[in-house]
């Protein structure tokens, strides 16, 4: 469906039935599928034929959806994972391997961070963060020998700072690594990434693109534009055989716009097993449905929001890329001209204590480990998704102690203002 436009695909893309077929896509829920012979099988086994053996790896209902986002963020392939989480585990380590490095902003979502920063340093991955805000000469300086990839957020949970994604992906370029973007909080509704030089997508699908909070899930998107032979020497796990595949080199057999999807899928898939239920992966779908219509009125209330709070005489700051004035407001207009998100970052002069008052007199708004919902939830991310870090690690990611992290849903402005104006009169 690559001629329509970004709605039509929201609704139509990834499937379309045949003559007397379900409208809706179908639910394929079984771990394994039959086959008439062992040759049959065998050829799934050695990458010689498409089709599905175990669910682990893949499954028709999976792949249709995948098939819709790959559409709608304009790539090659795609794979769904069981989370966000996954996704961008995924991304860096099908690339990635002990004794390797990765460049990444530092005010990525603190989930992500800690995967990074601890886990994949276990792992023998080393990453260096850099701010998003960077100089190119400061960038650069970040690069080693071994590094790998660039990594980055479109919009930063829940710092709400905006890549250059231009300036990411010509340094990334520039040391032959690809350039790989969460896009969750913008959706390929409001920016399409690869049009701008990225090469590799991943969502948390749990957010905007589910957007009722039904599902956890994640989506890896390739571009289909780096050219990994030509920087053979640094992916050798795509430009060398794999002799768990009988020898296979990914970059030659599946092409440029292949090779890191099915690589991503035989071998981490196969390994990990982080499979998105077909029963997620359908429930994402019914989301993907309706997120052309949602992300409009997520980005308006927003900025209703935004506007009341900039100001109220209670509030010492407001964060949201799309409100007039804001840090990132003129890079979000170049790459994200139509809306930016839902979610608003503000702090409280009363310092945390005021921050914690107002969380607890909230009435509409739901104190949630969730954002970008049709509902509008709320957190306290010192207190919650970054307590793990120290002072010194929650600057660095944009976090103050009293930063309130507010995702607008769908509900009427006037009732979110109402909500928060009775609750800041207990400040």
């Amino acid at each position: 469906m690559s001629d329509y436009k970004i709605n039509t695909k929201c609704v139509q893309g990834g499937y379309t039935p045949g003559n007397g077929e379900p409208r809706q896509i179908p639910i394929v829920q079984s771990t394994t599928f039959k086959y008439a012979t062992s040759e049959d099988m065998g050829k799934l086994f050695d990458l010689e034929a498409s089709g599905y053996f175990y669910t682990r790896l893949q499954n028709p209902t999976n792949d249709m959806v995948a098939a819709k986002i790959c559409d709608m963020e304009g790539g090659t392939a795609a794979m769904l994972t069981s989370s966000g989480q996954a996704a961008n585990f995924y991304a860096i380590f099908n690339i990635a391997n002990c004794g390797d490095h990765v460049v990444a902003s530092s005010t990525i979502y603190g989930g992500t961070y800690n995967l990074f920063h601890v886990t994949m340093r276990k792992m023998g991955i080393d990453f260096t963060f850099v701010s998003p805000d960077c100089t190119e000469e400061e960038l650069n300086a970040a690069f080693k020998p071994n590094t790998k990839a660039v990594f980055g957020e479109t919009i930063a949970n829940p710092a709400l700072t905006v890549l250059d994604i231009e300036k990411f992906a010509r340094a990334a370029h520039a040391h032959g690594v690809p350039l790989i973007i969460d896009n969750t909080f913008a959706t390929p509704v409001n920016c399409r990434p690869f049009e701008w030089g990225c090469d590799i997508v991943t969502h948390s699908t749990t957010k905007y693109m589910d957007g009722h909070g039904a599902g956890v899930g994640g989506a890896i998107v390739d571009s289909g534009k780096f050219d990994w032979l030509a920087h053979a020497d640094k992916f050798p796990g795509l430009c060398t055989p794999d002799d768990s595949y009988h020898g296979i080199t990914y970059a030659e057999k599946f092409g440029q716009g292949g090779a890191f999807i099915t690589k991503c899928t035989a071998q981490l898939m196969r390994d990990f097993g982080s499979i998105q239920s077909p029963q997620n992966a359908f429930l994402l779908n019914l989301g993907l449905e309706s997120l052309h219509v949602r992300m409009p009125r997520h980005c308006e209330n927003a900025l209703a929001v935004a506007k009341y709070l900039k100001s109220h005489p209670k509030i010492s700051f407001v964060t949201y890329p799309g409100l007039e004035g804001d840090k990132y407001y003129e890079l979000a207009q170049k790459y994200m001209p139509n809306g930016t998100c839902g979610v608003v970052s503000f702090g409280f002069k009363g310092g945390r204590v005021a921050a914690e008052t107002f969380m607890k007199h909230l009435k509409l708004a739901a104190i949630e480990t969730h954002v970008a919902d049709a509902r509008t939830c709320t957190l306290h991310p010192a207190s919650a998704t970054h307590r793990q870090m120290n002072d010194q690690e929650l600057a660095a990611a944009g976090i103050t102690p009293d930063l309130v992290r507010f995702s607008c849903g769908i509900e009427d402005a006037a009732d979110l203002i109402a909500d928060i104006e009775q609750a800041l009169a207990h400040v």
